[in-house]
């Protein structure tokens, strides 16, 4: 009863496995020559039939995070990987966090964690409305015990190719699918930004401690803030804290003199774990645990997760 969709495909099938394949509940068989339209064709036939007799889901438990950089280089990506990375840790189990990255033209973070980028929209065309938990799992990259990458190769056209409700689906699946998901957001707003942001449980805008970019991330926020519903607000975080004495304090105050704003949360700069992480390929809580970086953001993760936890996995979200 639990059997997915089965397409047989060869020559002279024997007669005894095209019956047991007449059995399931979709199958399907096709013999050669035959085009990719029709292999699409039956696939996706398959897929429908399915869908149609597929019990309905129960509300969806899983929380999201969203993460986008105010400026290029202000460590967003890095960000996003650390959240997932310790809240898999936590979690200790699997399909505990999916990390997503939406840069889907030239996202870093596979790159970052020395892994490949399996999830090839743009090959799958405007079919991927479609794309249901089995398909989602085969782009998966896993990471770690309880984390999986969902990325894209670079291609300078996917944010062309692919659509708005293809990306609205893949997060509607992995949402059902995972405890916690983690979106590296663009930070170049798209046809499904506010959509993708308005479903998010977190919104963090990360900013670094200069002028430039701190003027950016109070303009983002409020941007982001104007286009979602009333009384959703992001959380400014500040990266690249000095750590010297006195001196992220000081710095921190200047901060948000420019953002007019309290800031929701600081990172300290240690540039060597960072640098030494990325080039070994994994998260900074793998090849430097006890780097200033781990230590804040496992602190950040605390506070947040904590506070999600304490109003319940049920929570309603902005949107």
């Amino acid at each position: 009863g639990q059997a997915p969709p089965v397409l047989l495909v060869g020559a002279r099938l024997p007669a005894g496995l095209v019956r047991a394949a007449m059995r399931l509940p979709q199958s399907d068989v096709l013999e050669p020559p035959y085009s990719d339209d029709q292999v699409r064709e039956a696939v996706f036939g398959l897929l429908d039939a399915a869908g149609a007799e597929a019990p309905a889901t129960a509300e969806s438990t899983s929380r999201c995070w969203s993460v986008v950089g105010a400026v290029g280089g202000a460590g967003a990506t890095t960000l996003a990987i650390e959240f997932a990375a310790l809240l898999a840790a936590r979690a200790n189990r699997d399909h505990a966090v999916c990390l997503i990255d939406l840069h889907l033209a030239d996202g870093a973070a596979a790159a970052y964690l020395g892994a490949a980028a399996a999830m090839g929209l743009a090959e799958f065309g405007p079919a991927a409305e479609r794309m249901d938990a089995a398909l989602l799992a085969a782009f998966t990259t896993p990471i770690a015990k309880g984390l999986d990458l969902l990325a894209c190769p670079r291609d300078p056209l996917a944010f062309e190719q692919i659509s708005k409700d293809a990306v609205l689906r893949i997060l509607e699946i992995a949402c059902e699918a995972y405890e916690f998901v983690i979106i590296d957001m663009p930070r170049h707003r798209r046809p499904w930004t506010l959509e993708v942001l308005a479903g998010s449980d977190e919104i963090f805008v990360v900013s670094e401690l200069t002028v430039p970019a701190l003027l950016a991330a109070r303009a983002l926020a409020g941007e982001i803030e104007a286009g979602l519903p009333v009384g959703v607000r992001t959380r400014i975080m500040l990266n690249r804290l000095a750590s010297r004495l006195f001196g992220a304090v000081t710095a921190l105050a200047e901060a948000e003199r420019a953002l007019q704003r309290k800031a929701d949360g600081g990172v300290s700069s240690d540039w060597d774990a960072a640098a030494a992480s990325v080039n070994l390929g994994g998260p900074i809580s793998q090849h430097r645990p006890k780097s200033k970086i781990v230590r804040d953001i496992d602190a950040l993760v605390d506070r947040i997760a904590g506070g999600d936890e304490r109003r319940g996995a049920g929570a309603p979200r902005a949107a």
